[in-house]
């Protein structure tokens, strides 16, 4: 029986240009290459589509009108490089520090270019993604019914040199994949889900790599937590429940699949790889062997994916 096409949600590229200017983290060769040169690896791994987003961290944090110069610059690039291969949809590059102007080219890319939703890359210059200046951002993104993916970036630079700079010249990863990135995204999902957000967006879907940066194992005790500050009622789970999906991107652990689909349900898990930081084939070797039935294989490879981006 031959095996499923996956849908892989948290693939990289990223723009020559930006990359001579500004310098990129990880491969530049594999990031800047032209997509067709990814098809082979792609057919080996069974995947079908890669939904691309830039690498870490874009146009995110230059100031407003480079910003806003750039991420339409990425974003065109990008659309140009997926018309009519059906093998590749995109994520937006947004410029945060015009937040005005990251809402508009959201619609932009979604009306005009057919892009699927868009990648944040932590905080923007020190400033979370919680903000209200980033309200209009995620009212657009409830109107269009796409979500918004929370990738991880750099620890702000006062905790990377108090928790991590004393380790990192040892082990580099310490404040990156080990344990900086992980950090720094958890908290900035949690802060999504302590004020206004859920109230004034409720149909907004929002989406966590790596398994959920740990939320699932810690989801209990987040929420046990939480509710003593709220006269004893509990909320986090539901409203994280309610807005996030997680996807499996660089954490190949069956412990840690079962964590999540006990505590998520299969419907909130898709798979993804983080590629080129992570191999095609590691991931979808280990999906294929994971403890799951092959209805929890097929929605986790492509079905939750379908629903939540509307993909053909």
């Amino acid at each position: 029986m031959p095996r499923a096409k996956a849908i892989a949600l948290e693939e990289h590229f990223a723009h020559p240009e930006l990359v001579e200017r500004y310098g990129i983290a990880g491969p530049a060769q594999a990031l800047t290459s032209p997509l067709e040169n990814r098809l082979p690896d792609m057919d080996a791994a069974g995947i079908g589509i890669q939904v691309l987003s830039h690498a870490p961290s874009a146009a995110q944090s230059l100031p407003a009108l480079e910003a806003c110069s750039w991420a339409e610059k990425i974003n065109d690039h990008l659309a140009a490089a997926i018309e009519g291969n059906p093998r590749f949809a995109g994520f937006a590059s947004l410029p945060m520090t015009a937040p005005d102007a990251a809402a508009r080219e959201l619609t932009r890319t979604v009306e005009t270019l057919g892009f699927r939703g868009a990648m944040l890359h932590g905080l923007t210059n020190g400033v979370f993604p919680d903000h209200e200046s980033h309200f209009p951002l995620y009212a657009e993104a409830e109107r269009l019914g796409v979500p918004i993916y929370l990738h991880p970036s750099f620890p702000h630079p006062e905790v990377m040199r108090a928790y991590y700079a004393d380790w990192t010249a040892r082990f580099p990863m310490f404040g990156m994949a080990a344990a900086g990135f992980t950090a720094e995204t958890m908290v900035i999902a949690i802060r999504m889900m302590l004020g206004r957000i859920p109230e004034l967006f409720p149909r907004l879907q929002l989406i966590l790599g790596h398994m959920g940066e740990a939320i699932p194992f810690l989801l209990e005790r987040i929420d046990e937590s939480l509710a003593r500050d709220n006269g004893g009622e509990r909320f986090f789970r539901e409203r994280f429940l309610r807005h996030f999906h997680i996807t499996t991107s660089g954490n190949f652990s069956d412990a840690a699949l079962i964590c999540a689909l006990t505590e998520m349900g299969v419907g909130r898990i898709m798979f993804s790889v983080d590629w080129p930081y992570v191999s095609n084939r590691a991931g979808r070797d280990w999906i294929d062997a994971a403890p799951l039935s092959e209805q929890q294989r097929s929605q986790i490879l492509y079905g939750n994916a379908q629903r939540l981006l509307r993909l053909p």
